[in-house]
């Protein structure tokens, strides 16, 4: 039998080589931003539905532009500008005693070589301290994203409101690094203050096109870290069973190499440590269960476990808007480390959230404005202290104080901070502390 000789032109086959580089590309792109579909303009974003606070919808992203090569400069240009006795970080507060150091306290003045400013602990490994910290947004919804990746391995947390009922944390990384964090999802105009206050790399997966814009305008600019369509910056797609809208994660380990790559700065910003110390401060309410309710979909309770002296989260497994629903949870587990979330400091922030205009609160375009001073509830060592958060300077992290404006000292450890509304409900009774979220 003859055999039958198959030819293709050399034009045929430059568009056959065409034709499967196109494809490729295009399955690229379309793994990195897959759902992530550019909202338009604000005309039509205004157009689409309301979230009314109860429901549990994902929230749309702009792609924006993608940004790899970044230019970095730090200038910390305050917006708002802060202004604390004299635009100084206190080292005391005046006329009021400063508590007297033990030995192991930490305060602004007596940092020990190669501890982390943010935990008062040495970190994991002594040159992670000599870089800028990173911070970066972690999803939490909806239920089936869960578990997450990398939080208990932040120095520091927060959580705070979003839309539809739902909250989402920004965790900053500095004495610890993280091989995944995620699900990261879009930003917010609160982030930026986490930005500012420690000087940090922000790392999210996009934004509204009004806060897209609005970062693009300020000098943070150089610290925004979106997915590209290269390993540098490390974004990955997660191994699992889901959409790869939140299936994007960031290993925060291989961070540095990429900047170096780029030859990017990344030298450690001077960031003061607040106040810590191992001493139990000398208080008679004790609280051992901390819930807190952000939506009827969205609620959780933080328990005290005296054997290990840390507080361990529990989040809500249903909602309980429908009728004959109780409240159910599981612990929040942690994928990367198979360890259920945990925190030495919990603070529960008293913070105004409002509206820019008409249009942002139309589409719940909360500004939370983490400025000057408010309300704050403490809990560390099962014991729960009245307190006050203090935005001492614009680039250095919050001050807690009593109700007299004495210095706080956190427990040497990490600090989960919890974001609630000015106006939201607190009770204490039979050692379990109550928030009810409430704007603004």
């Amino acid at each position: 039998m003859k055999s039958r000789k198959f030819t293709v032109s050399v034009k045929e086959a430059f568009l056959l080589g065409g034709l499967i580089l196109s494809v490729f590309f295009l399955f690229l792109i379309f793994i990195l931003v897959e759902g992530a579909k550019p909202l338009g303009n604000a005309e039509n974003i205004v157009a689409e539905k309301t979230i009314a606070p109860t429901e549990i919808m994902e929230e749309k992203e702009s792609i924006g532009p993608i940004v790899e090569d970044i230019q970095l400069s730090w200038t910390a240009t305050p917006r708002p500008t802060v202004i604390f006795e004299g635009g100084d970080y206190p080292t005391e507060i005046p006329g009021s005693p400063v508590p007297s150091a033990t030995p192991g306290d930490i305060s602004p003045l007596s940092l020990p070589l190669g501890i982390n400013p943010l935990t008062g602990q040495m970190p994991n490994s002594p040159e992670l301290l000599e870089r800028r910290p990173i911070a970066s947004k972690i999803a939490i919804f909806p239920r089936s994203i869960r578990p997450v990746s990398g939080v208990s391995l932040a120095d520091i947390v927060f959580e705070y409101y979003i839309e539809g009922g739902l909250t989402r944390f920004i965790a900053v990384f500095y004495g610890n690094d993280a091989a995944a964090v995620g699900p990261v999802r879009s930003g917010r105009f609160f982030d930026e203050h986490i930005v500012r206050m420690y000087q940090s790399y922000f790392v999210f997966k996009f934004a509204d096109p009004r806060v897209w814009n609005y970062f693009q305008s300020t000098d943070i600019r150089s610290f925004l870290i979106v997915p590209g369509v290269t390993s540098c910056p490390p974004f990955f797609v997660g191994q699992y069973d889901r959409d790869t809208y939140n299936n994007v994660f960031f290993n925060t380990g291989k961070f540095a190499a990429c900047l170096q790559k780029k030859g990017m700065d990344n030298s450690a910003p001077n960031l003061k440590p607040g106040y810590f110390s191992m001493n139990v401060p000398e208080i008679s309410e004790t609280a051992m269960r901390i819930y807190a309710r952000y939506s009827l979909d969205n609620y959780h309770f933080w328990a005290y476990d005296p054997s290990i002296e840390q507080y361990y989260r529990s989040q809500e497994a249903n909602n309980i808007r429908d009728d004959g629903n109780t409240p159910e949870y599981t612990l929040f587990d942690d994928a990367l480390t198979g360890s259920a979330l945990s925190t030495d400091n919990l603070i529960y922030l008293f913070v105004p959230h409002t509206f820019e205009s008409d249009e942002h609160e139309r589409a719940e375009i909360y500004h939370i404005d983490l400025i000057g001073e408010g309300d704050a509830v403490l809990f560390r060592n099962g014991i729960v202290i009245s307190a006050y958060w203090r935005r001492a300077a614009n680039d250095q992290p919050l001050l807690i104080t009593d109700r007299s404006r004495i210095p706080l000292p956190l427990k040497n450890g990490r600090t989960f901070y919890e974001v609630i509304g000015k106006s939201s409900a607190y009770t204490l009774q039979d050692s379990q502390a109550f928030f009810d979220f409430e704007t603004p």
